[in-house]
């Protein structure tokens, strides 16, 4: 059928702006500190996207960062479809305007990629730095990957959390129904089961039974904040930005996690700015 690029909506386009203008300052500054700075792009996708609203393409988050000055030291760029990986390759080589430095081009699985052979070119004691993007569809993430990030403390990320496919597929009113393979998943993105005291809590009924209810979107995203610093060990995880659809709904908290205070404080700027009226309040 060929490759068909992914429309997104005005919510993906704040989240590409973002990461967009938080590298900008990320390689300057680093640049200015003498650090061999890397960028790491997990679920690059095809290098392009289709615009919802103008329905013209406008640029991923991989070419917004190969079009940056000054550029980075290296750019790590994943994907598991053949024919999106093949695509990133032909724009980079194609377009005049990126920069010509050591760009990896990646098809697979980010996960063990990214624990095997891209991180370990980010250590702390070699004074090397990386911009980390997660950004999967859904519940495609191992939390080793995250661990990982947090402890190497060398790695900046930003973490689509897929709130909507936790929501259709593993944390339901009535999670016995909920198919096993789903659940491995959402222990896979989470790290444990522990999951399931963050998104259910106990209250009782009229009758004195102990009945599990779930919580909000905002209580499960404020109890993965609490484990990214409390487990994982970043010690700066701003409050996310929820990203809404058309029709309000949360489709997924923008996260932000560094070692680094004016990397935090660069963040809230830029979450706080654009946590405009379609993503003022968070979802309930």
């Amino acid at each position: 059928m060929g490759l068909r690029f992914d429309e997104i909506g005005l919510w993906s386009e704040i989240k590409l702006d973002i990461i967009k203008r938080y590298a900008e300052e990320y390689s300057k500054i680093l640049t200015k500190q003498g650090l061999h700075h890397v960028y790491i792009d997990a679920f690059a996708g095809a290098g392009e996207h289709i615009s919802k609203q103008t329905k013209k393409p406008i640029p991923g988050s991989p070419l917004n960062a190969l079009l940056i000055n000054p550029p980075f030291k290296e750019y790590h760029l994943i994907d598991l479809l053949p024919e999106k990986a093949e695509n990133l390759r032909k724009i980079i080589e194609d377009n005049p305007d990126v920069n010509k430095v050591q760009t990896f081009v990646y098809c697979g699985d980010c996960n063990p990629l990214l624990l095997s052979s891209v991180f370990p070119r980010v250590r702390y004691e070699d004074y090397r730095r990386a911009l980390c993007i997660l950004d999967p569809y859904g519940l495609h993430l191992d939390w080793q990957v995250l661990q990982k990030a947090g402890r190497m403390k060398s790695v900046d990320i930003f973490l689509n959390f897929p709130i909507m496919d936790m929501n259709r597929n593993v944390i339901w009113k009535n999670p016995e129904y909920v198919d096993e393979a789903d659940v491995l998943r959402m222990n896979s993105f989470w790290g444990d089961s522990s999951w399931r005291t963050a998104a259910y809590q106990q209250f009782s009924t009229i009758f004195g039974q102990q009945v599990d209810k779930k919580v909000s979107n905002a209580a499960i995203a404020s109890a993965f904040r609490e484990r990214l610093q409390n487990v994982a060990g970043f010690k700066y995880v701003p409050e996310p930005i929820p990203m809404r659809n058309k029709n309000n709904a949360t489709v997924y908290y923008l996260f932000f996690a560094s070692q680094n205070k004016t990397a935090h404080k660069i963040v809230e700027y830029l979450f706080q700015k654009y946590a405009g009226p379609q993503t003022e309040k968070m979802d309930i």
